[in-house]
């Protein structure tokens, strides 16, 4: 069975992949799912602060920033944070480089949120659960956390099976390969195609169950609020895929 050692250093730390990363997200970058995600978002935030752990390259901070008070990006790759610089030169979100299971920019926030899987890109259970109990550290009471992530599919392999594809098209082809049930990781694995020329990735992840993330979150003071299937609030079920849930400091 695969260790945590075998797997490849966060692919978000390389400049390449940082340089990338837009182009090869588009569809992320479609207009009416950044207006879905920002007025979700918005529509959670007071008059405090609001942060975003992982921001990345802006793609929602930028557009929030513009409807929210004080804005917080903290990532742990100066690559992908070089991106956002590149983009937001009137400096609208105020950044940190730092680990979004320590780094603390206050602790006075309204809205702290995690958007696309990327609770996953922490590869361990000990560290989402920092994750949680530094997102409480961020919050006044009453103050809302948010994560965004996908329902780990092991249902649909077959006995013996690993390989989930979820995406095959001109331009992408991804599937995701289920290596270790036990300490839930999966490594997730691209192939971006850009005419003669391919560009592959394999990072690995710790997928994580809609009942762990409300443990983790009780155990860090707060409480679940909703879950919805996405961000334009459709009814979550047995059958979605996804997942946006929202939880309150006690």
């Amino acid at each position: 069975m695969p260790s945590l050692d075998d797997f490849a250093p966060d692919a978000h730390l390389s400049p390449v992949v940082a340089a990338a990363y837009d182009k090869s997200h588009a569809s992320n970058f479609d207009a009416a799912v950044i207006e879905a995600t920002v007025s979700f978002l918005a529509d959670l935030a007071d008059d405090g602060p609001v942060i975003e752990f992982a921001v990345g390259t802006g793609r929602v901070a930028l557009p929030l920033s513009q409807r929210v008070g004080p804005m917080y990006g903290i990532d742990f790759s100066e690559p992908m944070l070089d991106e956002l610089r590149a983009k937001d030169e009137a400096g609208q979100v105020r950044i940190t480089h730092g680990d979004m299971t320590t780094t603390l920019v206050c602790g006075d926030a309204s809205l702290v949120y995690l958007v696309y899987n990327t609770i996953q890109n922490l590869r361990t259970q000990a560290q989402q659960v920092a994750c949680f109990r530094n997102a409480a550290a961020h919050l006044a009471p009453g103050g809302a956390f948010v994560i965004e992530t996908m329902v780990p599919e092991l249902r649909k392999l077959a006995p013996g099976e690993r390989i989930v594809p979820f995406d095959v098209s001109p331009t992408h082809l991804g599937f995701d390969e289920y290596v270790d049930v036990v300490n839930q990781i999966l490594v997730s694995h691209h192939y971006h195609i850009d005419g003669e020329r391919v560009r592959v990735s394999s990072p690995s992840f710790r997928y994580v169950w809609p009942s762990e993330l409300d443990l983790m979150a009780e155990l860090a003071g707060m409480r679940l609020e909703h879950r919805w299937a996405d961000w334009d609030r459709s009814d979550f079920t047995g059958e979605s895929s996804s997942q946006v849930a929202v939880w309150r400091k006690l």
